[in-house]
């Protein structure tokens, strides 16, 4: 029954409805932290809302929402022309929910520590981004050029981000006070890493290798008490120079503790090694996200 549901969860992902969903709650969460806690304290959000803040301070003719619209026209001829078309719509329907937020929500959280303030506002942020980029768009502005150096040079995300908006900061010196720069960049650091970890989430894996001498009984009950399948390596003791089957399995955070558990009841001499995988694509796992 989990496996039925946990297939059912895995399609729904890749959904049109799923994908609007995700969107629509990171678009609120991030409008949310922007104009409740980043405007009243005059800090850049960092990104092209940044940019947009900067200009609605310095000039005032616009609001943030509005010149979000504005500046993300060259950036989404690049995702229509680099990325996917149906990643373009996405993303578009994400922008124009960020920009209407940030000029219509109506909340303000007084926070009177200005480095919480900021803090605070990293995290909402960063959580509502992971959100939206977990669908198959993003929220429009630096996110689409992310998306496009990450599938086409691997580079992070949320390391992009960050580098962007070093630059970003070192030019808005000229326009707001140096205590508020500074308190700007640790926005957007808390903003990159939980960015990170909201995309990473629910993917992270454990890869285990098995050294022992009942490598067969273990795959077999790996399989049906925990429904993994396993591979075995092929190599050769360094000492005593025998051939051995190395079983290799790739399981959940939760599945770990009951691999070992059945590992060490078999062969309480087993010698397993652990190691944490980003992602893993596959039958049983993620799906490859394609945009």
């Amino acid at each position: 029954m989990a496996g039925k549901w946990a297939e059912q969860f895995r399609v729904a992902t890749y959904s049109i409805s799923w994908n609007l969903l995700l969107i629509t709650m990171g678009a609120l969460i991030v409008a949310f932290g922007v104009k409740a806690i980043v405007v009243p304290q005059e800090f850049i959000s960092g990104g092209v809302t940044g940019v947009g803040l900067i200009l609605s301070y310095v000039f005032g003719v616009f609001p943030p929402g509005v010149w979000l619209l504005i500046l993300n026209i060259p950036i989404f001829i690049l995702g229509w022309l680099c990325v996917s078309k149906r990643f373009f719509f996405y993303s578009l329907y994400g922008m124009l929910l960020l920009s209407l937020g940030l000029d219509t929500l109506p909340w303000t959280l007084t926070i009177e520590d200005t480095l919480l303030a900021a803090l605070t506002a990293g995290a909402i942020m960063g959580a509502g981004s992971g959100i939206a980029l977990r669908s198959l768009g993003s929220l429009g502005g630096l996110d689409v050029i992310s998306v496009y150096l990450s599938q086409r040079f691997n580079l992070g995300i949320g390391k992009f981000s960050f580098g962007f908006n070093l630059v970003l900061f070192s030019g808005s010196l000229f326009f707001i006070g140096l205590e508020h720069v500074l308190y700007s960049v640790f926005l957007v650091f808390v903003h990159a890493m939980v960015m990170d970890y909201f995309l990473g989430m629910f993917n992270q894996r454990k890869m285990v290798l098995v050294v022992s001498e009942k490598p067969d009984e273990l795959a077999k009950a790996i399989l049906t008490t925990i429904n993994r399948g396993s591979t075995f390596l092929y190599g050769r003791g360094a000492y005593t120079g025998k051939r051995k089957k190395i079983l290799l399995t790739v399981v959940t955070s939760l599945q770990l503790k009951r691999l070992e558990e059945i590992i060490f009841t078999i062969d309480p001499k087993a010698f397993t090694i652990e190691e944490n995988t980003l992602n893993v694509i596959g039958q049983g796992f993620s799906r490859r996200k394609v945009y």
